[in-house]
């Protein structure tokens, strides 16, 4: 159950009448040590000094960006950990000598600057108080790749994937490989030294840089490479003076050992290499802008044996045996993280399992030596999966691993802190046996995976992380685990890096004296102590500046019940914890949705991540302070499209369509609301009383300066179309067709025909094609016995109160038809979603809420679940469009996937959004975005089909979009099949 919900109005505990929750004072909660500080003059804890100056400076000084704002400062306070530090602002500068612009300001100011790439890291580190270096939008580019020496020059903020798809015509890659690998940057994993699952075969990416160009918080230009180029003054002589040390200190046979400074990398016998040194430094020494780095064959075949054993421990002592037969990866996971049933079905049997990838010159080649891994394997059962698509399909398992661990099979939250330790390989078995006990001793919870070929785990653990005690907490276990970790013989960080979470921990694997030797090191490059204060050296503590702190301590009232979140708005907005899976960069490909608007404008605001970190700071009110009125929230979620594909692509199933609508709910309490939310958000009540006249009005439509005035008075885009009404309602045709007939109600064999706004007054065609086609397939139907509404035009624009009154209006005629268990046969899938999902969590108290959700079902689902045996007429031809984005995130597509199949429609439907979306792409200022998402995936698409293909797209506005923007006709699916039923309907068999 929800927390007590309002009606559309200010919260009576708030005297300024916000209801974002209570206003929390600066510094309030628990205290913080004091960040970073050097002890020296020019140690840095912060700016508290003249901010409009600095913004003035640095927008004189720079060709860049330069936001200072409170929804820039918002956006970075963040990243994937558990850690929150406000910036002063925001920087993003075009090139190097822009960034040496930027931090000669920040210095004159004594200003700390923090660089920062994607923001998916998972310590902390990517967090900072001065100002942060945005090196994604302007530093992103690829500056030559040389095939024949195997090299590729790129800027910080490149994405991974973009330099991979760069190398990949030349039969080469970049060898390490977060799960991140769509949005994390070159500049990124350098900071933390990252590595990915096929480290076992290419190792680190400190093993696969070759030069680096950095710019120090002073502003001397280095280029970073073997025999000490580039080091500066003093490096050497600190190392020289501290061998025996440096030799003995670092833990042996630990491929994965990315704790603290690499000083062993300027060792004479390792070749003084400063640029392997500069890896895994978190920004803390230099600022990244130019690197060279190495690239790799990549096999022009891979195969994929999945390994089963009964438990993690067994399936760790394992992966070791695997490696001298050469794996590319071997990756581990327990089956406490396999959650879906679909992903369990595809694996063989076990309590966990061995991903190990094998590559060759050719299919066979892969294919042997993955049969070599399991003849070697001594598994409970195996599998070798050698097509490309049900490799990805088991890759994105393993990939989504970092979102779906942060929630445990019951929906309790879990937290990094503990992400990413690594031990050596022999000692993984028993390292993880012993981990469990701790866990157990702790009275916690985490699911571990990660790449058992390095003795690399990642786990996420359900700590409280909202009180005192809870904190504390935390932290006995941080230092237990860290204790646990070092008698393994291993390393606090085995991949993401100490940031905030582990730095402090340093002393119990190092020692006192190798850490006094990091302060030393970071002291030479950075003397005024200006670049990321309180990371790696002179550490803030570990359980300072958590990102749930400054959360209110109870939920604020909502409209929604938020039930997988406790009725919490708070959790439901922490669900993202920032690995920024809707960030995905490169070319829109697959059935995945989210996130459109980001695809269009390359924008932190426009992701999801970005909508929900602004969200958590609204609710925080430090940075946003005006609660539920927030300007910044507001022109954030304006781009949103509601497609609800996060809610299915997000690895946290965040849900911003429903966030969204709750926000207008509150914003707009007792205030006038956009012209659209009057004409659009009301559409059903609109239509029907403009039924009568509808010959009239179309004809009015069509006239120009009419058709202009109206769409100016309803807030609609002057570039749009009016919509035609239908001259007769589908409800009035369909009694026609279903006089006479018997109303003989069998549940399995009938189905309630849902008339929704769309298919009623505007597509009347497509119900009447529904009809045939379930008649011809010998499904009864009838038609609910008044007027019904799943309220999804008042949902999207945030009028819940009328959603909801609409809704129980709809149950009320409803109550007859759900004791007789028929099927509810939605055609348009928005409503058929709003169904699912939008009406249970609004009326979460109405038990027939829950029941009328669990009866709707697409057109195809209907088809298959009351008349299995039918089928359709074949039409052999190929198909296109899409599929609907409500339907790929709420509803799925498995059976229109059948039907096509039965029917001879061979081809792949569209991934993303149209763009159109409901309102939001006739709103006035949307159609720029609403035409760039359609161009992004689906017209490409449309455009590329064959000329015979039949055009698919069963929601309305998909097929408005594709008839305005490009002249297409594309039909529901139910007109394709009833177009090609023979006379009298029979089917095809």
């Amino acid at each position: 159950m929800a927390q007590q919900r309002t009606a559309d109005g200010p919260d009576p505990e708030r005297p300024d009448g916000r209801t974002g929750g209570p206003r929390r004072e600066r510094g309030a909660g628990p205290r913080t040590a004091p960040e970073g500080g050097t002890g020296r003059p020019g140690g840095h804890a912060g700016h508290t000094g003249d901010t409009d100056g600095l913004a003035r400076a640095l927008k004189r000084a720079v060709r860049g960006e330069v936001d200072f704002s409170a929804a820039a400062r918002a956006l970075a306070t963040m990243d994937a950990s558990n850690y929150r530090r406000v910036p002063v602002g925001v920087v993003a500068p075009r090139d190097a000598e822009d960034t040496a612009a930027a931090l000669a300001v920040c210095r004159e100011a004594g200003v700390p600057v923090v660089p920062r790439g994607g923001g998916t890291s998972i310590a902390g580190q990517a967090t900072g108080r001065g100002v942060v270096l945005d090196l994604t939008r302007h530093m992103n580019g690829l500056v030559s790749l040389d095939p024949e020496a195997r090299t590729a020059v790129v800027q910080p903020g490149l994405v991974l994937d973009r330099l991979r798809a760069a190398a990949a015509p030349h039969g080469l890659t970049f060898g390490p490989d977060p799960s991140t690998h769509s949005r994390c940057t070159l500049g990124g994993m350098i900071g933390n030294n990252a590595c990915g699952a096929h480290s076992v075969a290419w190792g680190t990416t400190a093993d696969n840089v070759r030069g680096l160009d950095v710019l120090t918080y002073r502003g001397d230009r280095l280029r970073l490479g073997p025999d000490g180029a580039g080091s500066p003054a003093g490096v050497r002589e600190l190392v020289d003076g501290h061998l025996a040390a440096l030799r003995t200190a670092y833990p042996p046979g630990l491929p994965r050992r990315i704790s603290g400074y690499a000083l062993d990398a300027l060792l004479p016998e390792r070749g003084r290499d400063t640029a392997r040194a500069y890896c895994g430094s978190e920004g803390t020494l230099a600022v990244l802008t130019e690197a060279t780095v190495r690239l790799v064959p990549a096999p022009a075949h891979r195969a994929l044996a999945v390994l089963g054993y009964p438990d993690e421990s067994a399936a760790a002592e394992a992966a070791a045996g695997l490696l001298p037969l050469g794996p590319l990866t071997v990756e581990g996971m327990a089956e406490d993280l396999v959650r879906d049933p679909g992903a369990r079905s595809g694996l063989p049997r076990g309590g966990a399992w061995l991903f190990a990838e094998t590559g060759g010159d050719t299919p066979a080649g892969a294919r042997a030596a993955a049969a070599a891994l399991v003849s070697a394997a001594d598994a409970l059962d195996a599998a070798v999966v050698a097509d490309p698509a049900g490799q990805r399909a088991l890759w994105r398992v393993r990939e989504d691993a970092a979102g779906t661990a942060t929630r445990m099979a019951d929906g309790t939250e879990a937290w990094p802190g503990w992400e990413d330790c690594a031990v050596p390989p022999a000692r993984l078995g028993a390292y993880l046996r012993d981990f469990r006990e701790l866990l157990a001793r702790h009275g916690l919870r985490g699911t571990p995976y990660g790449h058992f070929g390095d003795g690399c785990i990642h786990v996420r653990i359900d700590f409280d992380l909202t009180g005192p005690s809870g904190v504390a907490a935390f932290r006995r276990f941080s230092e237990d685990a860290a204790d646990l970790v070092v008698a393994h013989g291993g390393s606090l960080s085995g991949e993401h890096g100490d940031g905030l979470a582990r730095a402090e921990l340093l002393p119990r694997m190092y020692g006192e004296e190798l850490v006094a030797l990091f302060g030393r090191f970071k002291d030479l490059w950075d003397p005024d102590g200006g670049l990321n204060p309180g990371v790696l050296a002179r550490p803030a503590p570990l359980d300072a500046d958590l990102r749930l702190a400054v959360l209110p301590r109870r939920p604020v009232d909502t409209a929604y019940a938020y039930p997988h979140d406790g009725g919490d708005f708070g959790r439901a907005v922490g669900r993202c914890v920032g690995v920024a899976k809707c960030r995905a960069d490169g070319p829109g490909t697959g059935a995945e949705v989210m996130c459109p608007s980001y695809r269009v404008t390359g924008e932190e605001r426009h992701s999801t991540r970005g909508r929900a970190r602004l969200l958590h700071e609204m609710l925080a009110g430090e940075v946003l302070t005006d609660g539920w009125r927030s300007a910044e929230v507001r022109e954030a979620l304006d781009l949103c499209l509601s497609c609800k594909g996060c809610r299915s692509d997000c690895p946290v199933s965040v849900d911003m369509a429903a966030y969204k609508a709750e926000f207008l709910h509150h914003h707009y309490a007792g205030r006038l609301r956009p012209a659209s939310h009057y004409a659009l958000g009301r559409l059903p009540e609109w239509l029907r009383l403009a039924a009568p006249a509808a010959p009239l009005l179309n004809a009015l439509a069509g006239a120009g300066p009419l058709a202009s005035l109206a769409k100016r008075a309803a807030g609609i885009a002057p570039e749009r179309a009016l919509p035609r009404l239908a001259r007769r309602p589908f409800t009035a045709e369909a009694r026609e067709r279903l006089r006479g007939r018997a109303a003989v109600l069998d549940a399995g064999r009938t189905a309630v025909l849902w008339p929704d706004t769309f298919t009623e007054r505007l597509s009347p065609q497509v119900g009447t094609a529904a009809l045939e086609v379930l008649g011809a397939a010998g499904v009864g139907a009838v038609l609910p016995p008044g007027r019904v509404c799943c309220g999804l035009t008042y949902v999207s624009t945030g009028q819940l109160d009328r959603a909801r009154a609409v809704m129980r209006r709809t149950l009320d005629t409803m109550e007859p038809l759900l004791d007789l268990g028929a099927v509810v046969t939605v055609l348009e899938p928005s409503c058929a979603a709003a169904l699912r999902t939008d009406l249970p969590e609004l009326l979460d108290a109405d038990p027939r809420a829950a029941r009328l959700a669990e009866r709707v079902r697409t057109f195809a689902g209907t088809l298959r679940e009351c008349a299995p045996a039918w089928r359709p007429p074949r039409l052999d031809r190929p198909v296109a469009g899409q599929t609907h984005c409500h339907q790929h995130a709420v509803l799925g597509d498995g059976a229109e996937r059948d039907l096509l199949r039965t029917a001879g429609l061979e081809g792949e439907l569209s991934g993303g959004c149209c763009g159109l979306a409901g309102n939001f792409g006739f709103e006035r200022g949307h159609y720029e975005v609403s035409v760039a998402c359609a161009e992004d995936r689906l017209l490409p698409a449309v455009r590329a089909a064959p000329a015979d293909a039949v055009l698919l797209a069963d929601g309305y506005s998909c097929r408005t979009q594709l008839a305005q923007l490009g002249g297409h006709r594309a039909r529901h699916l139910a007109e394709v099949l009833a177009a090609a039923l023979p006379p009298g309907g029979g089917g095809g068999g």
